[in-house]
């Protein structure tokens, strides 16, 4: 049990998370590109890349960034 409170709280894993009109990320390694229309992560397992309309960055922390915008696409590249 203290294995699986120690999992929760020291979640490391990427995670992206859509709202309507923006989404959030967390747990990237970097940031590789933030266009208008296309945001690129660098992640433990491959590259994610969000395509759309509009991004706008609203929030930017150590790993993690909020984007509004419109997502039309995910691409997910494992490496």
């Amino acid at each position: 049990m203290l294995s699986r409170v120690k999992d929760y709280i020291l979640d490391e894993e990427f995670r992206i998370t859509f709202f309507e009109n923006r989404f959030l990320g967390i747990n990237f390694l970097k940031i590789l590109s933030l266009e208008e229309g296309r945001v690129s992560f660098s992640t433990s397992y491959g590259r994610v890349v969000v395509k759309g309309e509009g991004f706008t960055l609203n929030r930017l922390l150590e790993n993690e960034v909020l984007i509004s915008g419109r997502v039309d696409q995910v691409e997910v590249f494992y490496e």
